[in-house]
């Protein structure tokens, strides 16, 4: 039986284990957590993307990606993800 990494962990070190990308998320305390590749084929964090696009560009001033939202709201839409 081996290590399962949460669906999602809030992450202080810049180790990224292989799988996941960092996003930086909150409203004016940000705060990086890990995300499995795998959500980038669901609609509902697409639409997380789409937001940052739009309110960012392709400058994130945090140096990843940034989602602006909540973090309530992000963890919120991440639990129903099914992934």
């Amino acid at each position: 039986m081996g290590f399962q990494f949460p669906r999602i962990a809030y992450s202080k070190t810049s180790d990224i284990p292989k799988g996941y990308f960092a996003v930086y998320v909150g409203e004016s305390q940000k705060k990086r957590f890990l995300v499995p590749i795998s959500y980038l084929n669901e609609p509902l964090f697409l639409d997380l993307l789409s937001q940052a696009e739009e309110e960012f560009g392709y400058y994130h001033p945090m140096g990843g990606i940034t989602i602006p939202c909540s973090e309530d709201t992000f963890l919120d839409i991440t639990s129903h993800l099914s992934v």
